[in-house]
């Protein structure tokens, strides 16, 4: 019976008798649970549960440690870290300054890691004492310390790593507050508290219960029927879930983005005008009304951008903004690229209701700019796949954010870069990416990062579209809930009213 019936009995009656037990609705299933190799947000959120970070990052963007308790910088390039004393991994070994080691040396070394591009920088990791690490970096790298506050920072049992090797994903072993118990694939992911966790006093619940529904008003069918106690809701059901007196709509922005990406050279795939003629991109670009789309699909809720850098930063360069509309000048583009009308594309789309009526909004629109383009609906952890062999001619992803900007870009659009799918290659874009890792003063590191957007809205390697807000549907009977803006859903704090 899949979990996401009306009432959810297969999970609940698995649950020990009087147990807490909050159980999450999402819109997508996760991929590879597995820190290393993880790349969705609904990953993320799992992890939230299952799997601490060196570090971590509160409602401001402010960081602080999580398994770590301090840190210092005894140079420009020397990164030393204290580790929380008594912290054990699920398996009962101990989490030490041996296991920060491995666990980094994992994300930086193994092959296919998408940690990799994040931490490139480091050299080697030194063990001081049990409880202490010193991170050697090859050169200074000013978004270090926040990309140990996400998955690049997750410790992982060595023991159960060396045991399960490929396989580590699918019983994962870290140090968070739930210990994994079992998945379904597109059904559930069921994690149970960890009696050894560290700071067990703040963990309420004894069972967390993660349900992958891609129907929206399934999703929020359950959610109404008390079936879920939290879920992501679309912006067009806010209306149904405010009028429900047992409900909270929660709202809030995050840091990342969504975009089409563009194959430009990766596989045969690439080798079509959309990929080799920066006309042709800028033409697609041209076709589309963003204000539009976010108006018609997501109740006029998200903002419309042209880069990876949110609003909320202080690298955000105001002056680069979308251009308008311009079927036109999109069509003039395609002819001086010397296509044939209607230039023939397919475009990748999630299979999740909204994402197919992004699509075919952009069909439409891509119509009267000269465009016939044949969507491809696909869930989302294949379609991240497929990207990443290159069997796509564009795809629309969308990408959670991190607190520095380095975490929006590097791994997106430098050269080599582990999560670049497109495998776009710029030289000037690659030298300003570098140049900015290596600076610390905001006003020069702004000015570094506005060359870098504006170069790249003029190559589109990814025609960002806007900037979404967090919507979820939240039980009155959940206390202690606190956004963050990467839209994680810490479960330090959070209990159920009785």
């Amino acid at each position: 019976m899949r979990c996401f019936a009306l009432v959810a009995l297969a999970c609940l009656l698995a649950a020990p008798a009087g147990a807490q037990v909050l159980r999450i609705g999402l819109g997508e299933d996760a991929d590879i649970l597995d820190p290393t190799f993880s790349r969705t947000y609904i990953g993320r959120v799992v992890f939230a549960g299952l799997c601490d970070k060196l570090f971590d990052i509160d409602e401001k963007l402010t960081i602080g440690p999580q398994l770590a308790t301090s840190y210092e910088w005894a140079d420009s390039k020397t990164l030393v870290i204290k580790l929380r004393p008594g912290v054990m991994f699920q398996d009962g070994e101990k989490l030490d300054a041996a296991a920060v080691k491995y666990s980094l040396e994992r994300h930086l070394n193994l092959q296919g890691s998408f940690r990799r591009s994040e931490i490139s920088s480091l050299d080697h990791v030194e063990i001081v004492d049990t409880l202490t690490v010193r991170a050697v970096l090859k050169q200074p790298f000013a978004p270090f310390l926040a990309q140990l506050t996400d998955r690049s920072g997750m410790i992982v049992s060595p023991k159960a790593a060396e045991a399960a090797g490929k396989d580590f994903g699918l019983r994962p072993v870290c140090a968070g507050p739930f210990k994994f118990t079992e998945r379904v694939a597109q059904d559930r992911m069921v994690l149970d508290r960890f009696p050894g966790y560290w700071n067990a006093g703040a963990i309420h619940f004894d069972r967390v219960v993660y349900q992958p529904i891609i129907e929206t008003t399934t999703r929020l069918s359950n959610l109404q029927a008390g079936a879920l106690e939290m879920a992501n809701v679309v912006p067009s059901d806010a209306a149904a879930v405010r009028k429900d007196p047992r409900l909270n709509f929660v709202t809030w922005d995050w840091i990342g983005y969504n975009g089409i990406t563009i194959n430009v050279s990766n596989g045969p795939r690439a080798q079509r005008p959309l990929g080799q003629d920066k006309r042709v991109r800028q033409a697609f670009e041209l076709a589309i009304d963003r204000q539009a789309i976010i108006n018609v699909v997501y109740e006029g809720m998200y903002s419309p951008t042209a880069q990876a850098i949110p609003p909320s930063s202080p690298y955000h360069s105001a002056a680069v903004k979308p251009p308008a509309r311009d079927p036109a000048k999109a069509r003039a583009l395609l002819q001086a690229a010397g296509v044939s009308l209607p230039y023939k594309m397919e475009l990748t789309v999630g299979n999740q209701p909204d994402s197919q009526q992004v699509g075919e909004v952009i069909q439409a629109m891509a119509a009267e700019a000269g465009f016939e383009v044949k969507l491809i609906a696909t869930e989302s952890a294949a379609s991240l796949a497929a990207a990443a062999r290159g069997d796509f001619e564009a795809v629309m992803l969308y990408w959670s954010g991190r607190p520095d900007p380095d975490g929006n870009l590097y791994s997106f659009i430098r050269s080599g870069g582990a999560q670049n799918d497109g495998r776009f290659s710029n030289p000037g874009i690659d030298a300003l990416l570098d140049e900015a890792r290596g600076v610390t003063d905001i006003p020069a590191r702004r000015a570094i990062y506005e060359k870098m957007t504006r170069a790249s809205a003029e190559e589109l390697p990814i025609v960002y579209l806007w900037n979404p807000k967090f919507t979820w549907g939240i039980s009155k009977a959940i206390t202690g809930f606190t956004p963050v803006p990467d839209g994680l859903i810490r479960l330090q704090g959070m209990a159920l009213r009785k």
